[in-house]
């Protein structure tokens, strides 16, 4: 292969290396391009928030906003999504509230990728208001995916009426739950002895 020469390159090859989970590539890239004294754009910020860790990822974003970029969608919700990996579900909404209080305006994703970060570090209880805001609110409407986050916490919190509900709500809505939102409600119903 050829070295990689522009920014556009590097961002491509960090954000590959990023769908392909290999976030070590991913930031010896990044770093590759630094010494080459490249001066990274927003997609390139973005491909690199994805591939990293949640540490990183909040450290790019000030690094994106020292360097006189304003974050995106993309890169919060790159950085959302990191907290949630690593269960960071504080850091999570934090950031969600950045967005809504400074924008970029939180997309759907963004709502999404908070519901799950609450939903795997065991913040059930935190879920439902963000998906209450999903729906009552004038930004974004829900998805399946939101429903299914919701579902899959209430499970996690021993919640299975509310479960049920959330599952009916969905397809009242006209959204098509698909296996996992079934998965989550079993198993929310499982936990709670309604076999």
């Amino acid at each position: 292969l050829a070295p990689l020469e522009t920014v556009k390159e590097f961002a491509i090859g960090i954000s590959a290396y990023a769908r392909a989970r290999d976030p070590a590539r991913a930031i010896a890239l990044w770093d590759e391009m630094h010494t080459r004294e490249l001066e990274p754009d927003v997609i390139c910020f973005n491909a690199a928030i994805s591939a990293s860790g949640w540490e990183r990822a909040i450290e790019l974003l000030g690094e994106m906003r020292a360097r006189g970029l304003a974050p995106d969608a993309v890169s919060f919700n790159g950085a959302i999504a990191a907290c949630r990996k690593g269960l960071e579900w504080e850091r999570a909404l934090e950031l969600l509230d950045e967005m809504r209080e400074s924008g970029p305006a939180p997309s759907v994703h963004s709502f999404n990728a908070a519901i799950t970060a609450c939903e795997k570090a065991g913040q059930w209880e935190r879920a439902p208001p963000l998906l209450d805001e999903l729906r009552e609110g004038s930004g974004p409407a829900p998805n399946v995916v939101s429903f299914n986050a919701a579902i899959s916490a209430c499970e996690k919190g021993g919640q299975w009426e509310r479960a049920l509900a959330l599952l009916q709500e969905a397809q009242a809505r006209g959204l098509k739950p698909d296996a996992y939102s079934f998965s989550a409600a079993m198993a929310a119903c499982k936990e709670g002895g309604q076999w």
